[in-house]
């Protein structure tokens, strides 16, 4: 039986963590105002990049997300942030790792992967290719939101020695880990994927997470789908996890559920990692699959009346 193609599409997440109950309105409410501006790009025969860097865009400047604004501070009280895009038509990639001072740095990796012959910039090489491409830096304080600054003083009490002890202390502590991701695919079927982070709380200086780098989080091939994840970097890194579930899902009869799902499987296994995943495939099917308590997510497809978004 062929399979019938529901694109436009549109998947998202807006990290995985224990969400606590008096955050969850915020993140269905985020989830939904980013899901919809991406939709209406879709919608109106815009690519799947434009799709992908705005939504994610919006998610950057929502605090409730650990991407832009509202994001974590490290060791030294700074906001450092990692980011990277993957276009599935011409796999041209962008990232960026460790910048500071960037309002939206998933615009930056856009950036990088449209302008350059690069695909990953870090820390000050990152900036001087933004100002020399007119993205203007930000003070660190269009960043910082009361929140976070608390939650790091608090931290320095007793600080955690490693980001695992971040994910392995989230029900007793609620330390949270709200990377946003996105992926889509336009009228003409091509798909692109995106995903953004402040990182883990009290992370070391200099820590690069999966988030930029592309094959860890985030990976997209016109010919099997998209992957976007969120959760304890190292051990996506570990598993590779985003290219791991494009593989699974070309093993699977673009399967992406069953990617998903394995992927996780395989990171609890092999790395005893926590988090999720977000899945595209070619035919417009969604898959999401996570092990942590909860997970900020939504989508819609051509072949739906309205959206699903839950938390």
């Amino acid at each position: 039986m062929k399979r019938k193609s529901n694109y436009p599409a549109l998947v998202l997440h807006g990290g995985a963590w224990d969400i606590p109950d008096d955050l969850v309105e915020a993140h269905f409410v985020g989830i939904r105002k980013a899901l919809h501006i991406g939709w209406k790009i879709l919608k109106n025969g815009g690519s799947s990049v434009d799709a992908v860097e705005k939504t994610i865009t919006n998610m950057e400047d929502n605090p409730t997300f650990d991407a832009g604004k509202g994001s974590f501070l490290n060791a030294l009280g700074e906001i450092e942030l990692d980011a990277s895009i993957m276009n599935g038509k011409t796999f041209r990639a962008g990232a960026v790792a460790a910048v500071k001072n960037i309002r939206n740095p998933i615009s930056l990796a856009r950036m990088i992967m449209d302008k350059s012959e690069h695909i990953l910039l870090v820390g000050i090489g990152a900036i001087r290719f933004a100002k020399e491409h007119g993205i203007t830096p930000c003070a660190m304080e269009d960043l910082l939101i009361g929140r976070e600054l608390q939650r790091w003083l608090e931290l320095q009490k007793e600080p955690l020695s490693s980001t695992k002890d971040v994910f392995r202390s989230q029900k007793k502590k609620n330390i949270p880990s709200g990377t946003v991701g996105v992926v889509a695919m336009d009228c003409n079927r091509n798909i692109c994927a995106g995903t953004s982070t402040g990182g883990t709380p009290n992370k070391y200086p200099g820590r690069v997470g999966d988030s930029p780098l592309i094959g860890c989080g985030t990976y997209a091939d016109n010919d099997i789908g998209g992957v976007s994840t969120t959760g304890w970097g190292e051990a996506m890194i570990k598993v590779v996890m985003a290219k791991t579930i494009i593989d699974i899902m070309e093993q699977s009869n673009g399967n992406g559920n069953v990617a998903a799902e394995k992927g996780i499987e395989l990171l609890q296994k092999k790395a005893s990692g926590y988090g999720g995943a977000i899945t595209l495939n070619i035919y417009g099917e969604i898959g999401i699959a996570f092990n942590t308590p909860r997970m900020a997510r939504g989508y819609i497809t051509a072949g739906m009346k309205k959206p699903i978004i839950e938390v």
